[in-house]
């Protein structure tokens, strides 16, 4: 046990150290392991375009266990010919020895958890414990901490705190640790960003649902820009991330594979009266809605189509991602992610991971 244990630390770093050689920028992906029941599987991934996966989610109990959320998905489930979809992207990392998976912990689900598992000593270092059980054992390279959201700064303190005991477990030489957070200055400013600097490889910064049926106007919802500065974009949340101290080469921008629709309205900042799709989402498979035109709005850098059962629907489309890939570029970030579901079976939502890609690495 001892011998297969340090030969997979030795695989581990040395993947770490090919997928830092090789690849300039990360270009990398969330997979839910929901997905799965939608018949898409981490198979479906073109994996010349990226080099990180994060598996989500696992789930968190208020003594800081950590487990995986759905046994059968997870675990069992026949996905790409072996078992689950863990085992899955286990398999497929001996065949991409550049690809990193990490199992991304939290998440909607784990809310209520996470900040009572996150404030005592005993249970995050039982947090510790139990992640590097569930990763050694998994044979994965680190996990991603997706805490919805430390909401004072207590909460900013435990979050730090949290990724202090996950280090302790996880060393930097040996594993990666990244970290889920929204481009929203009101929940930011709870954390010392310039701390959590020295745990993380990677702050996963989520810059979109900048608008959605909680906002009482239209609104691009991954803008890259605003147009008045009451306005969240993901240029101000940048912006406001390195101003903080925060290294930008840390910087993931994130980029929604789906558009967000407000019905009775034709463009941003308007009022509307409901909303299409799924609770207002829009998968990007699903877009433009049929017999509605695609445009691209070169100020907020967002793509639109409006008109059908979708009303106003914004989204991104392969232009803009290029452009914020230019944009990341320009500000010295480390590369772009992806929420959710690039294994999309239609292959539409791949186009997306591939532009991002190719702009990245284009001189």
């Amino acid at each position: 046990m001892e011998h297969s244990s340090s030969s997979n630390a030795a695989s581990r770093r040395s993947r770490l150290a090919q997928s830092v050689a090789s690849v300039m920028y990360t270009n990398a992906v969330y997979f839910p392991n929901s997905r799965i029941y939608q018949g898409d599987t981490p198979g479906m991934i073109n994996y010349s375009c990226v080099n990180h996966v994060y598996y989500a989610y696992a789930n968190v109990s208020a003594d800081g266990g950590v487990f995986l959320s759905d046994e059968w998905a997870d675990a069992r489930a026949p996905v790409d010919g072996v078992q689950g979809g863990l085992g899955s992207l286990m398999h497929l990392k001996q065949k991409h020895p550049h690809l990193q998976v990490l199992l991304s912990i939290g998440g909607g689900n784990s809310s209520q958890a996470l900040p009572v598992a996150a404030a005592s000593t005993l249970s995050r270092d039982n947090f510790g414990r139990s992640v590097l059980g569930l990763v050694e054992a998994s044979g994965l390279d680190g996990i991603d901490l997706v805490w919805e959201y430390p909401k004072d700064a207590k909460q900013g303190h435990d979050f730090l705190a949290l990724l202090a005991a996950i280090r302790l477990y996880l060393p930097q030489d040996r594993f990666t640790l990244t970290a889920a957070l929204p481009a929203n200055k009101a929940i930011l400013q709870h954390i010392d960003l310039k701390g959590t600097a020295d745990y993380l490889d990677f702050l996963n910064l989520m810059t979109y649902d900048f608008f959605g049926p909680w906002t009482t106007k239209t609104g691009h919802h991954a803008q890259l820009y605003a147009m008045n500065r009451d306005e969240p974009s993901a240029s101000l949340g940048v912006g406001y991330v390195i101003s903080r101290g925060f290294p930008s080469k840390k910087i993931l921008m994130g980029i929604p594979t789906y558009g967000r629709s407000f019905t009775n309205a034709t463009g941003p900042g308007q009022q509307y009266s409901g909303s299409g799709g799924q609770d207002g989402i829009i998968e990007y498979n699903q877009l433009p809605r049929p017999g509605t035109k695609e445009v691209l709005d070169n100020r907020y850098v967002a793509a639109q189509c409006v008109g059908a059962d979708g009303g106003f629907v914004t989204y991104d489309n392969p232009e803009s991602v290029k452009a914020k890939a230019g944009f990341c570029k320009e500000k010295g970030l480390g590369g772009l992610f992806y929420w959710n579901g690039p294994g999309d079976s239609r292959d539409k939502a791949r186009s997306l991971v591939a532009a991002g890609f190719r702009a990245l690495h284009s001189s």
